[in-house]
């Protein structure tokens, strides 16, 4: 009879709980600040004349210089190159107003 009380022992064991695992070390993260976006040379000059933005195009100072200045509609075609010493203005074809000054 030695074996009845075993065999409730080993049903007592299999029933028991199965021991606690230790919880998982916390993770820690290293978060860097986002980089700090860089004002893009202004080599045009396009900033000081953002005032202009809203205003007639009749407002684009002259001479304008082809070389270093564009004047243009905002859904004309223009080139792609890529000039930064170039000074843009785009311009609403309807309503004759400025939209966007930039360099380019």
């Amino acid at each position: 009879m030695r074996t009845l009380p075993v065999i409730g022992l080993l049903a007592l064991a299999a029933c028991a709980a199965p021991p606690a695992e230790a919880p998982p070390p916390p993770v820690r993260t290293v978060t860097t600040p986002p980089p700090v976006a860089t004002p893009a040379r202004d080599r045009c000059g396009a900033a000081e004349l953002q005032k202009l933005v809203g205003r007639p195009r009749s407002e684009i100072p002259v001479p304008v210089h082809p070389e270093r200045q564009r004047v243009a509609c905002t859904t004309c075609p223009v080139t792609e190159d890529l000039r930064a010493d170039r000074l843009n203005f785009f311009f609403d074809a309807h309503t004759g107003l400025i939209r966007e000054i930039r360099c380019g």
